[in-house]
């Protein structure tokens, strides 16, 4: 079995790379794809490198630029903000997501809940037309859970937060609010000159 390629695989003159496609051997084929493999993973990669070379030597050498990692966010503060309908499930998550901070060497802070839940009713009359007198009432119960974590960097921000959410139970929504620390700009820093 034989696959043409529009490529060229073999060193050619300029009259035949014009001229037609050159046929392969589905095993030559596989022999070159399994070459590529080994030698893009074997050889090193070098991102933006750079040759300079010296006036009275005629050594060439070459510097691998890195780019400077930037600096990682700071949080002084994570509100986040649970509701929900079953307030054993609030208990619980809250629980989970302290244990994990611990896992994390996060530092918690205040967890708390209000003592009453947010009470929503709708009334409706139990009939389409008429018996005005006859209403149904229902009412929706949201309960609501607060944590509070501090001194976070970004990465440890974003893993906690990742893995918090992907264990969130049915039924619970949850806000997260954080407060991050910058440094006070340059204009901001030296007082204003006297008029």
């Amino acid at each position: 079995m034989y696959i043409s390629t529009a490529e060229k695989c073999d060193p050619l003159t300029v009259e035949q790379l014009c001229s037609s496609t050159c046929i392969i051997p589905v095993s030559r084929l596989q022999n070159m794809l399994q070459a590529l493999k080994t030698l893009r993973w074997a050889q090193p990669v070098r991102a933006l490198s750079s040759v300079t070379t010296s006036s009275a030597a005629t050594n060439v050498t070459t510097t691998a630029a890195a780019p400077a990692p930037e600096p990682d966010k700071l949080f002084s503060k994570l509100e986040i903000e649970l509701r929900g309908v079953d307030p054993a499930v609030l208990k619980s998550y809250t629980w989970f997501a302290t244990t994990a901070a611990d896992h994390l060497g996060i530092e918690k802070g205040k967890c708390w809940s209000p003592r009453k839940a947010h009470h929503e009713r709708m009334t409706l009359l139990k009939s389409v037309h008429i018996y005005k007198k006859h209403r149904v009432q229902y009412e929706v119960r949201t309960h609501f859970r607060y944590m509070n974590f501090h001194k976070l960097t970004g990465s440890t921000l974003d893993t906690f937060l990742e893995y918090i959410e992907r264990n969130l139970p049915e039924g619970v929504a949850l806000q997260v609010s954080k407060t991050e620390l910058q440094q006070v700009p340059e204009h901001l820093r030296q007082p204003p000159e006297q008029v």
